[in-house]
This record gives C-alpha cells, sequence and structure tokens, in this order.
C-alpha cells in the first residue's frame, strides 16, 4: 500500500485553512500563558495563584472533555466547534478589556481562563472527530502528524511570542493576539460548508450518549489498547516536559533565552518527524514504529536528565521532539480509523481525557521523585520504566495493522412494530442459532466478537447460552436499555466490520436453518402504561 507524503492532506483546502487557522491559534494560546502568568505576578498574586494559571487552562477541559465528546456526536461538530472557539474568544476578549482598563484582579484573571478552558474542552474531541470529513482515509495518519507539528511548533513559538509582545506592550498584547486568533478559527469554521447529518431517529440524550460512548470503548479492544499504550507512553513520558523548566535553570545553567531555544529544538524535531514517520510506518508498521520512537524517546528523556552540555541537551530535545510526535501521531490516527462516525467525537474525548491525565499524574509523579532524589532520578526513572513497560506493551498490547471499515451499514431485519412509547424498555432480544456440533468451538469464537459488536452498538449485557438436551442449539441474548436504543442499532450505528462479524457466525449454522430473532419487552413498564 503506498503512504501518501507527510504534507498531503494540506492538499485539502478545507483541512489546509483550518490547519492555518489552529497553528495561529496554538501560538496565540501559548503567547497568551506567558502573559498570563505574567500578570499574575503584576498583580501580587502568590506562586500557588500563578500556578493556578494552568489549572484553570486544564481543570475544566479534564471534567467536560466526556460530555463534550458526547454532544459532538449528537449535534452539528462544525456549530460545537463554533460555539467552543466563542467562549475561548469571549475570554480572550475580556482579559483584554480587564487588563487595558485596570480592573483586572487574580478572581477575574482565573474566573477567565477557566472560561476558556470550558471553550477548549467543547472544541477538542469534535476537532479530532472532523479529520475524516476533511482527508482521505489513507491521509489520516500524515494529517495526525501535521496537527501534531502544528502542536508542538506553536509551543516552541508562542512562549518567545508573548515574551516579546508583555515587553513591547504588556500583558494585554498577548491576550489581543490570542482573541485575533480565535477569530481566524470562527471564520474558517464559518465558511466550511459541512454536508448535513442523517438522523432518522433524532438526536440522543446527552446521559444515553456518554453511556453509549463509554460502553463501545470498553467493548472495542483494538480502541481500548491504543488508550492503554497512550497511558502508558504519556505517565512516563510526561517527566521531561514537566521538569525541562528545572533542568534549563539547573543542571544546564540556562536564563530564559536558551530555555526558549530549548523549546524551538522540540518543534524543529517535531517537524522533522513529520517527514520521517511516513516513510518508517511504510517500512515498519504501527506496533514497531511506536516501539522504536519510544526507545528514541526513553534515551532523549535520559540524555537531557545526565547531561549538563548545551549541545547534548539541544540533541535530546531534537530527538524528544520527533520520537514524541511519532508515537502520539501514530496513536491518534490509528484511534480515528477505528471509530465509526456515530461514536467517534465521544471515543476521542477518552483519549483526551488519558492524554490530559497522564500528563497530570505524571507530572506529579516525577516533579514529587525530582524534589526528594533529585532531576536526575527523576528523568532516569521514567526513562527505564518507559522502556520496561515497552517490552509487554509490544506484545501484550500491540497496535494492529489490520484495517477495519467502519462504514455505516445496515445490514439486520427490521424490527417488528411496537404499540407504546418508544422509551419503553429494557428489551430482552433472544437469537436462536442451529450449529452442527463440529462447528461449535468455532461459532463460539465466533460469538465472542459478535458479543463485542451488540456490546459496542447499545447492548448492556449479553451472554451465549447451550441447549442440555439438545447440543445444536444456542440461545444468544443481549438487552439494551430502551425499544428507542435498539432502533438505533438497526438503522444508525451498525458499520461494515460489525456486519461482516454477524456473517462470519451466520456461515457456521447448519444449511437451511436461519436464526430465530424474537423482541421481549419488559412486562412490567406495559403494565404501568
Amino acid at each position: 500500500m503506498t503512504v501518501p507524503s507527510a504534507w498531503a492532506p494540506l492538499r485539502r483546502p478545507a483541512y489546509r485553512a483550518l490547519w492555518l487557522a489552529q497553528f495561529a491559534s496554538n501560538i496565540g494560546t501559548w503567547a497568551q500563558t506567558v502573559g498570563a502568568q505574567w500578570l499574575m505576578g503584576d498583580l501580587g498574586g502568590s506562586a500557588l495563584q500563578v500556578a493556578l494559571v494552568q489549572t484553570a487552562t486544564t481543570l475544566p477541559v479534564f471534567l467536560l472533555v466526556v460530555p463534550s465528546g458526547a454532544l459532538g456526536d449528537i449535534l452539528d461538530r462544525r456549530r460545537v466547534l463554533m460555539s467552543g472557539q466563542a467562549l475561548m474568544l469571549a475570554g480572550a476578549a475580556g482579559l483584554v478589556l480587564l487588563t487595558a482598563s485596570g480592573a483586572a484582579a487574580p478572581v477575574s484573571l482565573l474566573a477567565l481562563i477557566a472560561l476558556m478552558g470550558v471553550g477548549q474542552a467543547l472544541s477538542m474531541p469534535s476537532f479530532q472527530a472532523i479529520q475524516p470529513e476533511l482527508v482521505s482515509r489513507e491521509e489520516i495518519p500524515q494529517a495526525a502528524l501535521l496537527n501534531g507539528v502544528n502542536m508542538n511548533v506553536g509551543r516552541a513559538i508562542g512562549p518567545a511570542l508573548g515574551g516579546l509582545l508583555i515587553s513591547l506592550a504588556g500583558p494585554e498584547a498577548t491576550f489581543a493576539f490570542n482573541t485575533a486568533s480565535f477569530l481566524g478559527v470562527m471564520v474558517v469554521l464559518w465558511r466550511w460548508k459541512r454536508p448535513a447529518e442523517h438522523r432518522p431517529l433524532g438526536t440522543e440524550h446527552v446521559l444515553t450518549a456518554v453511556r453509549s460512548g463509554a460502553r463501545y470503548v470498553r467493548s472495542s479492544p483494538l480502541f481500548f489498547r491504543v488508550l492503554v499504550r497512550c497511558m502508558l507512553f504519556i505517565v512516563f513520558g510526561s517527566g521531561l516536559w514537566a521538569l525541562l523548566p528545572a533542568i534549563a535553570r539547573g543542571p544546564l545553567g540556562l536564563g530564559a533565552t536558551g530555555y526558549g531555544v530549548l523549546l524551538g529544538c522540540v518543534g524543529a524535531g517535531a517537524i522533522c518527524g513529520a517527514f520521517v514517520v511516513p516513510a518508517l510506518l511504510r517500512r515498519t508498521g504501527k506496533n514497531l514504529l511506536v516501539t522504536i520512537a519510544t526507545c528514541v524517546y526513553g534515551g532523549a528523556t535520559a540524555l537531557a536528565g545526565v547531561t549538563t552540555a548545551f549541545p547534548l541537551a539541544v540533541l535530546a530535545m531534537l530527538l524528544a521532539g520527533a520520537a514524541w510526535i511519532a508515537v502520539l501521531s501514530t496513536l491518534n490516527a490509528t484511534a480515528q480509523v477505528l471509530l465509526p462516525a456515530w461514536t467517534r467525537a465521544r471515543a476521542l474525548a477518552y483519549y483526551q481525557l488519558v492524554l490530559m491525565g497522564g500528563q497530570a499524574l505524571g507530572a506529579i509523579v516525577w516533579g514529587t521523585i525530582a524534589d526528594v532524589w533529585g532531576l536526575r532520578a527523576a528523568m532516569l526513572v521514567p526513562a527505564a520504566g518507559m522502556v520496561l513497560v515497552l517490552a509487554y506493551a509490544a506484545r501484550g498490547l500491540a497496535l494492529s495493522d489490520r484495517r477495519l471499515d467502519v462504514s455505516p451499514a445496515t445490514y439486520w431485519e427490521e424490527p417488528p412494530e411496537i404499540d407504546g412509547d418508544a422509551a419503553t424498555g429494557p428489551v430482552l432480544i433472544t437469537v436462536e442459532w442451529r450449529v452442527d456440533r463440529a462447528n461449535s468451538e468455532p461459532f463460539i469464537e465466533a460469538m465472542r466478537r459478535v458479543g463485542r459488536s451488540r456490546r459496542r452498538t447499545g447492548a448492556t449485557q449479553w451472554g451465549l447460552f447451550r441447549d442440555s438436551a439438545d447440543p445444536d442449539l444456542f440461545l444468544e441474548t443481549f438487552t439494551v436499555a430502551t425499544w428507542h436504543e435498539h432502533l438505533r442499532q438497526h438503522q444508525e450505528r451498525g458499520t461494515v466490520n460489525d456486519q461482516q462479524v454477524q456473517d462470519a457466525a451466520r456461515s457456521l449454522v447448519i444449511d437451511g436453518t436461519t436464526p430465530l430473532v424474537r423482541h421481549l419487552i419488559w412486562a412490567e413498564s406495559q403494565e404501568r402504561d
């Protein structure tokens, strides 16, 4: 299979426009972070209040990203994105007005930053979920790479630009730049003509969507494997980013300019990685690529922890930037292609939750180790742990290069009509399968995959039973919360892969027989009606 070039997605007008607007927004976000921390100091804020700037940014995302993912699936993602950008625009504009008028205070500063965090939480899952709508399926890995480059280069440029703007015009200049960057993203989203989605059964309730997203994640082993691999990498890998300022000030003896150079090297490494990763992917596959990049990142972390030479630290940051983007872009692209459109945003919200939670947990752990045993130990321990965990992850949690077709498919027989409210439930569905004893073991194995498919699309419980008096008869049972949810299984949530799984089980039934399906509705709910 031919792998597109690293820059192929930029040939797509909609993707290119959004990528450029997001690049300006990432720079603005990092510039504003510097401006907010500086302003908090000017306002007489304590060290804790300065640290709370980062908390106000990340805590709303951690708390709201999962329900925001559900909103991204049940509402128009373009409108969800515009709403999130509008909240961030309002927060940045509020900071400009407060600062320019001299009315800023620590509490109001944190409140407006938290408002922007809510907007970021609303935007993140939907932004990830629309990528397959902007590029071809073959270009998703390259799009994930370019998004990683976007973020890392923005992180390298933004703080330097923020420092320059503060020196020229004060912290309010960073807030004004960020405000303008959000306007650019909103203009691009407003001009993007996203095709309307057909929802024959209407919009899901948010809580129902959240539950169905969690059920999908639990019942999708390949996607769950991506989440675990991401968590293991992030927890160990976050030590470098959390402690890099301390390393720059301590063992390397650098000032702000030197620290900025190190951040710039991370961005440069990410750009180099964008060129190298597609070629490596053609030769190695996902699993080996992530394994190699993880080893490189662990080595870069160890080198950064032991060296006192600036050139070696620069080398470590270049390698770390390339390896970081290689691992996370591969994991992110793998997650995207595994998910059907109906659940993509809410499932990717769990990916973002793991990403942010892993960084927060890692920063606490390695920061504590640095305080107790020193910086060198806090860098060498996660570097060694990363390599040790990798030995298990590369086999027990191997990433598959198998392509799953998650495009929509309607393959179930139409359910019967019922009297009464579609919200009635729960519903018990039974399916009788007749399978020759010679095929019983292959059938049971095939039905395990069918069971996961049922749970992914809405079943709350699933089981397979065998008749003791008639060993050729198998009874499959699964329950769904409401009749409406069961209709969604029929009409909205099936994929070609689910159809192939069910066809594999059907191919094992006794010739001339067909599975017998029954639908049973909870009797007490009918009596109450």
